[in-house]
């Protein structure tokens, strides 16, 4: 369902190119006058002013700005199994279906998670296909990412599979040096392939690579306008993916283009006539912004944005799904029946079985996301858990919220640990921090790191010593 609502008007010709129309978003008269054309090239356009390459990239600023225009729905895209996959070694057929049913009991019945996308070129992909589509789930809806081939066309028909990713490079960097085409020459190009898929019944998704370089009225706004006439034509409406594949997105209020992630959802949906719910954002983590930049896309009017898991990705990795779940209940104020604990199953799935090590400090996912290693914190702690903890941890990840014992942990940091590990083992019994039995511990403890360790204690290491300093709980630990 579209976003904004209008009433047109036409004026005393019935000329309706100069709009002008009724917004029941603003329940305001608003002017639509605008028309952008293709403006072609002989030589590039590089934005040297901001992208000089020799130095950090630059941030401009024109003090325009555009209204917050949050869709009525909102969703989360994958891409696990194809940008995701680019970065690693590949998964197996039986790893992608179990990923792919955790998603998507993780993302609830009502589709959260709503589409998740696959290679499709060696056998191995298309059993991995094969298998996911024959487990009936409507989310997420599997979908392709192909070359502009028509062979490749025939093969994403043949599968069954109903919208495919299609690249349509749109920065000059790409259309110049990558490609030695020109602007004109480029859009006739994808506007040819797109229309091959149409042809063929498959709703195409156009991947608007490097958008964040890209000549924005110049290029993006009249090729984005272009396909949506296709669409319409067709009677199948082409989805338009804006791709920030370098990172260089940013959320600052009057941020000019091409980096402002509000400007440039706010024109493919003001300037184009483009559906919020035919628009997602994909961004890339290279300037720690990726978050930002899709929670932001939502907020000005994407109603999807394409994420992996655990951010797996090119060079630093794409947008995580797991935040944006998170992100999602944060801005509606509910899950809307995401079953979050299966984000700890994820993690767990990908260190334990396929081999992947999360970073410990990983928000949601990392070993450590929710241990404190000072001993004043562990202290909070076991006052209460709120004062640390940034939410209930126990409760929503099934992450009870737990401490590090170290040179600094001190006798609150080791009864946190002991009490929480005789909770994790059934055994109702606690111990205050100026028990006996914690000092004997600390004691241990204290010995250790005269002797000049200068690493964490393991559970095990503890466990051994709660053997030594309380006899009677030996036959438990």
């Amino acid at each position: 369902m579209s976003n904004t609502r209008k009433k047109q008007f036409s004026d005393a010709n019935g000329d309706r190119d100069g709009r002008v129309e009724f917004s029941e978003n603003t329940n305001l008269i608003e002017q639509s006058v605008y028309h952008y054309s293709l403006q072609d090239r002989e030589t590039p356009y590089l934005y040297r002013q901001l992208y000089s390459y020799d130095a950090v990239p630059r941030v401009s600023f024109n003090h325009r700005y555009v209204p917050v225009n949050m869709p009525d729905e909102i969703w989360i895209t994958d891409t696990t199994f194809r940008d995701g996959q680019q970065s690693r070694a590949p998964f197996t057929v039986d790893q992608i279906v179990h990923l792919y049913s955790l998603m998507h009991k993780l993302g609830g019945p009502r589709g959260i998670i709503r589409q998740s996308e696959f290679f499709v070129y060696t056998e191995k992909d298309r059993e991995a296909l094969r298998r996911c589509m024959e487990l009936g789930y409507e989310f997420p809806e599997i979908t392709s990412w192909i070359r502009a081939s028509k062979k490749d066309f025939e093969l994403v028909k043949s599968l069954g599979i109903k919208e495919t990713g299609v690249l349509v490079s749109c920065s000059d960097y790409h259309i110049y040096n990558k490609m030695g085409l020109t602007r004109a020459k480029a859009m006739d190009m994808y506007l040819g392939v797109v229309k091959d898929i149409l042809d063929m019944g498959i709703r195409p998704r156009c991947h608007f690579e490097d958008i964040t370089r890209a000549d924005f009225y110049g290029f993006v706004v009249p090729f984005a306008s272009e396909l949506r006439r296709l669409g319409e034509e067709a009677g199948i409406p082409v989805k338009i993916r804006a791709c920030d594949t370098m990172g260089y997105g940013v959320t600052y209020q009057g941020a000019a283009l091409p980096r402002s992630v509000p400007g440039i959802v706010y024109g493919l949906i003001h300037y184009a006539g483009i559906d919020s719910s035919m628009l997602e954002w994909h961004g890339h983590n290279d300037f720690y912004k990726v978050v930002t930049n899709a929670s932001t896309a939502w907020l000005y009017g994407a109603s999807g944005v394409n994420c992996s898991l655990l951010g797996i990705g090119e060079r630093t990795g794409n947008c995580p799904l797991e935040a944006m779940c998170m992100e999602y209940a944060s801005l509606r104020g509910t899950c809307d029946g995401m079953d979050l604990p299966l984000i700890t199953e994820i993690a767990e799935y990908f260190e334990k079985e396929i081999g992947y090590t999360i970073p410990p400090m990983t928000p949601f996912v990392g070993r450590d996301f929710n241990v404190t290693h000072a001993g004043i914190h562990a202290d909070g702690l076991m006052k209460d858990e709120e004062i640390y903890n940034i939410f209930n941890t126990d409760v929503l990840l099934h992450r009870p919220a737990t401490v590090a014992v170290d040179a600094h942990s001190g006798l609150a940091g080791i009864a946190h640990w002991l009490n929480g590990k005789l909770t994790e083992k059934g055994i109702d019994e606690r111990f205050g921090k100026r028990s006996e039995e914690v000092a004997a511990i600390k004691a241990l403890v204290d010995a250790e790191y005269e002797n000049g360790r200068n690493t964490t204690m393991s559970d095990g290491e503890l466990c051994e010593m709660v053997k030594m300093t309380i006899p009677h709980l030996a036959d438990k630990f």
